[in-house]
Order: structure tokens, then sequence, then C-alpha cells
């Protein structure tokens, strides 16, 4: 069932993601080459705590860490380790907290570590294109497939490959909600967008084959060629008749300067 958010419930959601955001941003200072997956999750924590929330994906589904992430071929759900992040690597992070009134804010960012490939690069660039022509397609009387089109379109015809598995989702009181927000698809099909409707869209775009591989371990999900792969989200309320971006990679941008995908 899809819950419809009213303009209080989309502000209370706002504050979640505030808070995912200036997290990412936070953690835009730490990401270098020589730093742990494990520290970085750390410091996550230790923000979202100090800023009154508690991380949305510590326990979730019994999810061992407070965000995930996924280094290089790794897709989503990465779990923070000793690995030591190299030049050159690339590194996803998808941050979830949750507000004392019990609202959830999701949000992702890959970011470059070091001196990125070319080629890498411009996968991240398309994808996080990709997510912003996706957000135009989150308006009334659109349907859900025509955001996961939009997206599909974008991002092949520029050579790349969408992850069928993986999808977006509603969000709200709970991370996960109804409707599923699948990023390939046929225009005019699925859900009707309407005004009230939350979601979390989040691109995974794969530099080669779209078929992934879930390892050992239950969660990490790389690709399957080893190829890198890009992921970044935003929530997203569907109000007032149009898509109003609930988190934000500025305080990223704030930290990266020149070095903002």
């Amino acid at each position: 069932m899809i819950f419809l958010k009213t303009e209080e419930e989309i502000e209370l959601l706002r504050e979640a993601d505030l808070v995912v955001a200036r997290t990412l941003g936070e953690l835009a200072k730490w990401v270098a080459p020589g730093i742990t997956t494990r520290r970085l999750d750390q410091i996550a924590d230790e923000f979202i705590r100090d800023n009154g929330c508690v991380p949305g994906f510590l326990g979730l589904y019994g999810y061992p860490a407070s965000v995930c992430i996924s280094v290089n071929e790794v897709v989503v759900h990465g779990i923070p380790s000793g690995y030591v992040l190299n030049d050159g690597d690339i590194v996803s992070i998808d941050c979830g907290a949750v507000t004392p009134a019990g609202f959830n804010g999701d949000s992702a960012y890959t970011f470059p570590v070091g001196d990125v490939a070319p080629e890498t690069l411009a996968l991240m660039r398309a994808t996080k294109e990709s997510l912003y022509e996706g957000i135009k397609a989150a308006r009334p009387g659109n349907r859900i497939g025509d955001i996961g089109h939009t997206i599909q379109s974008y991002v092949e015809h520029r050579g790349y490959s969408v992850v069928r598995e993986m999808v977006g989702h509603g969000v709200g009181k709970k991370l996960h909600e109804d409707p599923e927000v699948p990023n390939y698809g046929r225009r005019g099909t699925g859900p009707l967008i309407k005004n009230g409707m939350c979601i979390a869209i989040e691109p995974m775009i794969n530099l080669g084959s779209k078929n992934i591989v879930i390892e050992r371990d239950g969660w990490t999900t790389r690709t399957k060629d080893r190829k890198p792969s890009a992921h970044y989200e935003h929530s997203v309320a569907v109000h007032h008749g149009k898509a109003d971006i609930l988190s934000s990679f500025d305080y990223i941008k704030e930290v990266l300067g020149d070095r903002f995908i």
C-alpha cells in the first residue's frame, strides 16, 4: 500500500534527510586514500547520533553497520571492513538516519578517491545526471515506469547498463515502503504518481554488464564482470505538482569543490 504524506510529514522527512546530507558532507572530508571503510562507518555513526538521530540501516534486516560502503565493482550493500581505500577507487556511501519522530532519511553518493580513471568518472557523471533526469519525471499524472524509462534511456544511450534486481522505493516511517521504483521500465506503466508520494530514486549503473552477484555474506552485491558501478540517490516528495528533493548533495559540494562530480 502506498501511503501519501501530508505537508507536515514531508517536512519531517526533510529533517531526516538534512541529517543524512550533512553526514555525507562530513564523510566527504574523510574519503581519501589510506582510510578504512570501517573508520568511515564509525564517523557516520557518531555524526548521525550527535545530530539527534539514529542510523537507519544498523540492524535493519540484520545489516551489521550504520552505512553501506560499496567500493569499485560493488554495486550496493557493501559492509564496512578493514579495506583501505586506494588511489583510483570509487566508493558509494548509502546513508540513512531516523529522527526521534520516526521518519527516515535516505541518500547515497559515489565519491572519487584520488585520481580516478576517465571512463569511471564518465560513468559517475552519467549516473548522477540520470538521477536528476529521473526526478524530473516524478510528477503527478506520470507513472513510476516513466521514472525508470527516463533513467534507463539516459544511461543506455551512453553505453552503460542498469541493474535490474535492486530498485528505489517509497520512504516514510519505514525506510522501505511501496512503491518500488525501478531504474528501468516502460512509459505509462506502474503506479500513478500523486501529490504526497515520497520516494527514494537511486540509479545503480554499471560500466559493463547489468548482471550482478551477491557474495556469501548475503549483502555485498557486485557486478558479475567486476567492472565499476556507480550509485546516487535522493529522497523526493511529490507535492505542489512537482518533485521536491528532500536530500541534498550541497554539503558534499562544499567539501569537494572542483572535485565534485
